[in-house]
């Protein structure tokens, strides 16, 4: 039998455990595959209109290739050193060595790029040196206006784009 130490333990694990999964969600990234296909058939002017001017644009034969980029730069205090220190016997709030500052930095970029033919999307490619929802998420950044184009009938309710 267990105590009551112990079930509570277990529970605690159990909602951590969720949570942390929970916080893989990316709605941002989900939205952008979906884009792969939902933006199919975009006619050349629209995609001008709603995603800007491409970064870089080439052809050969019958098709076009536009590529967009987009990139930001995520900073958030690490732990450990300055803010690092929670709870007993340290104390409670912000605490730690005057002068010391910890920081997580890195960066997420996407490179999309749409193949045309005939003046119209044929195909969507993500790519760029980040990796996993992280990049997916920034790829929505380039097709997120374009998304709002396409007819709501058409976009699944979880797919759908903030209005």
């Amino acid at each position: 039998m267990m105590g009551r130490t112990g079930g509570v333990a277990i529970r605690l694990l159990t909602f951590t455990g969720l949570c942390a999964v929970a916080a893989c969600a990316n709605p941002a990234a989900d939205n952008a595959m979906f884009a792969q296909d939902a933006l199919i058939g975009l006619p050349k002017q629209t995609l001008l209109s709603c995603a800007g001017v491409p970064n870089r644009q080439a052809a050969a034969g019958d098709r076009e290739f536009f590529t967009y980029n987009s990139s930001k730069l995520v900073s958030y205090p690490a732990w450990g050193g300055y803010g690092g220190y929670w709870g007993a016997p340290y104390g409670y709030g912000w605490g730690g060595w005057p002068g010391y500052y910890a920081a997580d930095v890195y960066s997420v970029d996407c490179e999309a790029t749409f193949t045309l033919r005939n003046g119209v999307v044929e195909r969507i490619v993500y790519g760029g040196a980040s990796y996993g929802s992280s990049r997916l998420g920034q790829c929505y950044a380039i097709v997120q206006n374009c998304l709002a184009q396409i007819p709501r009938a058409t976009v699944p309710p979880g797919n759908r784009p903030p209005q």
